[in-house]
Order: C-alpha cells, then sequence, then structure tokens
C-alpha cells in the first residue's frame, strides 16, 4: 500500500506537465473557434502561423527568448509568492518602478562610471521593487490587510507616481515617453542578436537579459528546494500558526517573501528597458501587461521555478504568433481575444493537476483494498496450519 501511495506522490511532476498541455490545448482550440466564427475562410492559415511563427525562423526565434524575458522574471515573482502562501498581483506595479529606477540611473547618473553604471541600475530596480514589494508584506504581517487588496492598491498608487516622476526627470517631449538609454548602461548582447539573426535579417533584440533571467530562476529553485531560508519561508505559507509554533518568524518571511518576489518583478522591468531593444516608458494608465501575464505564467508552470521558465517561453511564443494573424484580416482585437483565451485557461491547470491527483488516489486506495483482501486467504491459511 505505501508503495502505491509514494508513486501517486511521486507522480506529481508528470501531473503537472499534463494538466498544463491539457490547459494549452484547450485554450488553443477555443481561439481556433473563435478564429472561425470571425472567418472560417482564414481561421486555418491564421491558427497555422499562431503555432509556428516561433520556430518559422531563427530570428524569430531569438525574438521569443527576448520577449520572454521579463515575463519569466514576473513569472518568478508570483510563483514565488505563492510557494510561500503569498499572492503577489502587485508584479505589475514593481515591475514599473524597478523599469523607471532604471532608466533613470541609465540617463541621468552621469557621475557614475560607465563601467558599472548597468549594475548599479539592475540593482537599483532590484531594490526598489523589494521596497515596494515590502509595502503590502508589511501590511500584511503586522496589520493583517490581505495582499491581494494591498498589492492592487500600490498597483495604481506606483504607476501614477511614476508617472509623475518621468514628467519631471526623463520625459522627452519629442518622443512622448521618456528618453532614451545610452548604450553603456543597456544589458550586453554577448553577441546573442547576431546569432539569432538569420540570412539576410537584422540581428534580433534578445540579449543577456534571457540568460539573468534562466539564472536566477535556477538559483530561486536551489534557495526554495535545498535551503533552511527557502524551507522556512514555504512553512510559513503551508501554516504560519505551526511555523510559529516550530520557532519561525512568521512576520519576518511574510516581509522577506514579498520583497523577494517584489525585486524580481522589478529585475524582470530593468531588464526589459536596458534591453537595447529600443524601447521606451511611456506616461499610460495602463498597467504594464507583464506583471499579469506573470501570473499566467507562474500558474502555468505550476509555480516552479523550472517550469516558469518554460511556461515563460510558451506564452511567449503564442503571443509572438498572435501578433502575425493581422496578416490575414484579423484585427488587433482578435489578436488580444485569442491570446487572452489562452491564457485564461492556462489558470485552470491547478484544477486539472488537482482533478488528476484525486482520482489517482482513489485509484491507489482502490488497489490496496484489493491486495488486502488478496492477502486474507493466505493469513487464515497460516493461522489453520499452526
Amino acid at each position: 500500500m505505501k508503495t502505491i501511495i509514494n508513486k501517486v506522490k511521486g507522480s506529481g511532476a508528470g501531473l503537472s506537465i499534463l494538466s498544463s498541455g491539457i490547459a494549452v490545448l484547450a485554450g488553443l482550440l477555443i481561439g481556433l473557434i473563435i478564429l472561425l466564427i470571425t472567418d472560417h475562410t482564414q481561421a486555418f492559415p491564421a491558427f497555422q502561423t499562431i503555432i509556428t511563427v516561433g520556430f518559422s525562423s531563427i530570428r524569430n526565434f531569438g525574438e521569443l527568448l527576448y520577449s520572454a524575458t521579463p515575463i519569466i522574471l514576473t513569472g518568478l515573482s508570483v510563483g514565488f509568492a505563492m510557494k510561500t502562501g503569498l499572492f503577489n498581483i502587485g508584479a505589475s506595479g514593481q515591475f514599473t518602478f524597478g523599469a523607471y529606477v532604471a532608466v533613470l540611473i541609465g540617463v541621468r547618473a552621469e557621475f557614475i562610471p560607465p563601467s558599472i553604471r548597468l549594475i548599479v541600475s539592475v540593482l537599483a530596480a532590484i531594490l526598489v521593487g523589494a521596497l515596494w514589494g515590502a509595502i503590502p508584506g508589511f501590511l500584511k504581517a503586522f496589520r493583517n490587510v490581505h495582499e491581494v487588496i494591498s498589492c492592487i492598491m500600490t498597483n495604481w498608487i506606483g504607476i501614477f507616481l511614476v508617472n509623475f516622476m518621468i514628467l519631471n526627470t526623463i520625459f522627452d517631449e519629442t518622443r512622448n515617453s521618456t528618453m532614451r538609454v545610452p548604450g553603456d548602461a543597456n544589458m550586453p548582447g554577448w553577441g546573442l542578436g547576431e546569432l539569432f539573426q538569420g540570412a539576410n535579417a537584422r540581428p534580433s533584440s534578445v540579449n543577456s537579459g534571457i540568460v539573468v533571467a534562466i539564472a536566477v530562476a535556477i538559483i530561486i529553485f536551489i534557495i526554495l528546494g535545498y535551503t533552511k531560508f527557502g524551507y522556512e519561508l514555504k512553512a510559513c505559507g503551508f501554516n504560519q500558526n505551526a511555523a510559529k509554533y516550530a520557532g519561525i518568524s512568521e512576520k519576518r518571511n511574510v516581509v522577506l517573501s514579498m520583497m523577494i518576489s517584489g525585486g524580481l518583478a522589478g529585475l524582470g522591468g530593468g531588464l526589459h528597458f536596458l534591453s537595447g531593444a529600443g524601447i521606451t516608458m511611456n506616461v499610460t494608465d495602463t498597467l504594464s501587461y507583464e506583471g499579469f501575464t506573470g501570473i499566467s505564467v507562474a500558474l502555468l508552470g505550476m509555480n516552479n521555478p523550472i517550469g516558469i521558465i518554460f511556461a515563460g517561453l510558451l506564452i511567449a511564443y503564442l503571443q509572438q504568433g498572435g501578433f502575425q494573424v493581422q496578416h490575414f484580416g484579423f484585427v488587433p482585437e482578435i489578436i488580444e481575444i485569442v491570446t487572452a483565451v489562452i491564457i485564461y485557461f492556462c489558470a485552470f491547470a491547478l484544477l486539472i493537476k488537482s482533478f488528476f491527483s484525486r482520482v489517482g488516489r482513489k485509484r491507489a486506495d482502490v488497489v490496496a483494498e484489493v491486495e488486502q483482501v488478496k492477502e486474507l486467504p493466505k493469513i487464515e491459511e497460516e493461522g489453520s496450519d499452526k
């Protein structure tokens, strides 16, 4: 019986992959239905584009890696918090704050030597994201304010505060956005743009940011799975009262968890706008989509840092294909609907996993009972011999 139960428990990774795969397939199927309803003559070519364009050329694959960098980090931000029993829905505000500070230092901090300006910018993005994430953490730990409520508040406060600071520090009226970051303050390319260039094409936008994102995911995986600190954080997430009884400071760990989560989101914002791809921050009243996409990435990756890497790549892959369907006459709103439906179904991955887990446990219990019934005659026979 113990052997069967252990097999069911050990199949958790397989169930995670299966449930995530079913969620993606369901999202793609709904997307195809929407395309057929909109224009059945172009639906299948457009759908084929969605699922193939990411690998259609080496340059497109490079752009996929570039797009995946920020959402892997925001996915890690949300997933890390969830691993510790918290729901960081404030990754969007933390992302925006980290991006602003990184761009501010890159543009205005001429007094910092060029050789270390990039490092200072990235570290500042992490620090500011962590401090902005600490606000919901403190409110949760010391005033029992639910982190979802406080994160929503800090999202909107953050975006309008950043807008105000952009207008008064690094606003470029000719572009109606922030000033461009000098080249020495951008992430190094390490030759990746040329590597994913392809024949007769300009270099892709991919840079060393994707390497940093993957490295950070591996570090988070090690911290959560193989360190005392990670164990304490997860223990507080599972049961704060039990953690407190065991001598773990639950308040401190709640704050630290939100700070680390915010720092990861801030890093995502910094790397995104220091990519050297020519993007700038706009003064807008719209929250950054990367923060909310990070929620889907975390859910699809089952909050596992390694799974989040692949989930981020998959979401970026589908989004890249979705933007290309305009060539088939579909309006941008349709593209957004298709992408949103795919992401929406990713949220059901946990439900699907839970369903298969229950089915597996019930089957294991039935098999165990059958084995016990089979052993009864042997026990009676041994007793009669004695």
